[in-house]
């Protein structure tokens, strides 16, 4: 209601001034040119000859007194005649004015009608924070996501060797239901080939075994399961594990970054601002969620109502590349050995990414030269992996995709 008022009280001052202006114009620059006044005019004059022919004598007082009397006669009945004119025309001069308010009010309110929101509820910030905790109260929980999921997919394609392997490792833990080096290993393998359901399965597993010794670390890859066979989705059972993972260590970064993007998913972009703003100031440069937080922080940012700039990344993101002294080892060896130099180079980066992970660029530097290298294949999983974990940030994956082009394995 608060909203109609005001939008009234605003039409009704836009229209105000157009209104007067249609008024004043009916009269601006008007000419004696109606017959009542050029009437009245003729009378006056006549009235000025009489008195002229009496002082002359032309004309007996007699005769001047009938003419006048019979001018004034004339002369009041055209300037009653002018009197209903002039009032004839104020009157339609203002139904003129009401039409024009009318027609500028009426069709701005059939204009929002047809392209705004009129039901629209008042959203007061207090409204806002009730409904985003309404929303994060009635997610859907765990199952129920995964079944409306679009699947994500595998960090490589599982070959039949690989596919052999993880079928004997799961029969061989039916045995051994304590085995915390094969629950791992078991959880591991099933998000590489996809399988992000079993994998996080096999995670839970891994942290009864631990019991209270169990680390943010495993809460927090059991979130990233979760989230994953949920298609990124944050469920209540993935917030659940995210909060374990804080309690242990309220820096750990994946948990910092899933409880933000839960925010963003239930309409708190303000929370969302804070947390990855805050990881993103207090993360090193090839951190594996910086990227993805570049991505989306300024948009996060708009949507929280907060002024924001990006800030550009620190020297420490920059790609490693040889050394002076590496240029100039390589000018005197032989071709073999300059190629396997650069293999050892190369290996060491994916060693790297694989480990700690790094930004697009070093992705997609890798994967251009595992291609010059002929490992098209190792090239090929390494681009699946990236999709994974920079598939929801456009801006980073348009940089590892490219380094794919390069690669000849993207088109």
């Amino acid at each position: 209601m608060v909203f109609w008022i005001i939008a009234l009280v605003i039409a009704l001052l836009a229209t105000a001034p157009l209104v007067l202006a249609f008024r004043r114009a009916r009269g601006l620059g008007r000419l004696d040119t109606t017959k009542a006044e050029v009437e009245i005019g003729v009378y006056r004059d006549q009235l000025s000859e009489v008195d002229r022919d009496l002082e002359r004598g032309v004309m007996s007082p007699e005769d001047a007194k009938r003419a006048k009397l019979e001018i004034s006669r004339r002369l009041l009945e055209a300037d009653t005649a002018r009197g209903k004119a002039d009032t004839a025309k104020g009157q339609a001069s203002l139904i003129g004015a009401i039409a024009l308010g009318a027609v500028i009010i009426g069709g701005g309110l059939w204009l929002y009608s047809d392209l705004g929101a009129p039901s629209y509820e008042d959203l007061p910030i207090e409204r806002r924070y009730d409904i985003a905790a309404e929303n994060r109260a009635n997610r859907m929980p765990q199952v129920e996501a995964e079944t409306q999921a679009r699947p994500i997919a595998a960090l490589q394609e599982p070959d039949p060797r690989h596919m052999e392997l993880l079928t004997q490792l799961r029969e061989a833990l039916t045995e051994r239901p304590d085995d915390l080096q094969g629950y791992k290993l078991l959880a591991r393998n099933e998000a590489v080939v996809g399988n992000y359901r079993e994998a996080y399965t096999a995670q839970q597993e891994v942290i009864r075994i631990k019991g209270d010794a169990a680390t943010a670390d495993d809460y927090a890859d059991l979130a990233d399961m979760m989230i994953l066979a949920a298609g990124g989705f944050v469920s209540p059972e993935a917030e659940t594990a995210l909060s374990k993972a804080l309690s242990r260590d309220p820096q750990n970064g994946p948990a910092i970054y899933y409880t933000g993007l839960m925010f963003a998913q239930t309409g708190r972009p303000d929370m969302t601002f804070r947390l990855w703003n805050g990881l993103l100031s207090s993360s090193a440069p090839d951190a594996p969620w910086v990227p993805a937080i570049r991505g989306q922080i300024e948009a996060v940012a708009q949507a929280a109502g907060v002024r924001y700039t990006l800030p550009p990344l620190s020297d420490g993101s920059t790609l490693k590349g040889p050394s002076a002294e590496d240029v100039e080892n390589a000018a005197d060896m032989t071709p073999e050995e300059r190629q396997e130099m650069i293999r050892g180079m190369v290996d060491g980066l994916s060693a790297r990414l694989a480990n700690e992970g790094g930004t697009a660029e070093e992705w997609s530097r890798l994967i251009s030269s595992l291609a010059m290298l002929g490992e098209t294949d190792r090239a090929t999983a390494i681009w699946k992996e990236a999709q994974v974990i920079f598939g929801a940030t456009p801006e980073a994956m348009a940089i590892v995709r490219d380094g794919a082009v390069k690669a000849g394995i993207v088109k």
